[in-house]
């Protein structure tokens, strides 16, 4: 007795989202500002602000820069700030602090320009494992938009999901 295999994942009408898709492949690279630092330590103005305005930002091109010091020194504000500015006027995406910070960023930056009316009255599962490391608070920018077109939204994997989101059915 031969029965025919169904594949009824394939045949539903689940809509699968992979936040690896919003993950940008762009290049992600440290900018140190020990070095720029006197004898790595001390920060000293007029110094610090010639090798910044000196520094050719243009090399930072297609990349996505983190501003950090990667020693104990005792760095005033705006020398971070100032750095992220010379990187804004290049048009380079920046952040002051840790990969981990700009890889939030970056994620959600991509995840807020998405049109997600595709995805309007449909049941939509977000896939639960990943090669990349997905930053958590990407699920809440996500579920932030996502939460107004789906009909319904579960995490995981189609044969083993969990229930996160069911619209409300309108009354006439």
């Amino acid at each position: 007795m031969s029965q025919e295999i169904i594949n009824r994942v394939a045949k539903s009408k689940l809509e699968t989202i992979d936040l690896e898709f919003f993950f940008p492949k762009t290049d992600r690279i440290s900018f140190d500002l020990k070095p720029w630092l006197k004898e790595e330590l001390f920060l000293l103005e007029k110094d610090f602000r010639e090798k910044v305005k000196n520094f050719d930002w243009k090399s930072f091109d297609n990349k996505a820069v983190f501003i950090i010091c990667s020693n104990d020194a005792i760095i005033p504000d705006w020398a971070f700030i100032l750095v992220s500015s010379s990187l804004n006027n290049e048009g380079i995406v920046n952040v002051i602090g840790s990969k981990e910070i700009l890889d939030i960023k970056l994620i959600t930056d991509s995840i807020s320009a998405f049109d997600f009316s595709i995805y309007k009255g449909k049941p939509v599962i977000i896939k639960g494992c990943s090669d990349q490391k997905i930053p958590l608070s990407a699920y809440s920018v996500l579920l932030e938009k996502l939460q107004h077109q789906a009909k319904s939204i579960m995490f995981g994997e189609a044969c083993s999901s969990v229930p996160i989101y069911k619209s409300l059915k309108k009354s006439n």
